[in-house]
């Protein structure tokens, strides 16, 4: 089964565009670093219903095996860190 990895990101005050923007550049570049992972979407939310989150991630998967890998990858585990130091994570995990 195919899983889907959603993450909400709220950037904490004083991040500006440009360090959002170097956050956004990496995550775009882990398709190709990263194995099991079929997509890779992102963007900034544009209405007022996301309780002050500002940008949204969407990854797909193979299966769980593919999630798992991504979280403990050396490419995906720097990059994760540097975003939570920056903004506050809400993240969901499902199947279908």
């Amino acid at each position: 089964m195919a899983v889907e990895h959603i993450v909400w990101v709220r950037f904490k005050p004083g991040i500006d565009d440009s360090r959002i923007a170097e956050h956004m550049a990496s995550l775009m570049s882990l398709p190709d670093r990263v194995p099991g992972i079929v997509s890779l979407r992102l963007g900034e939310n544009f209405t007022d219903r996301a309780d002050g989150y500002t940008h949204g991630i969407i990854i797909t998967f193979r299966d769980r095996a593919g999630l798992h890998t991504y979280a403990a990858h050396p490419e995906h585990v720097p990059i994760a860190d540097a975003l939570k130091r920056d903004a506050d994570l809400l993240a969901m995990d499902f199947e279908y």
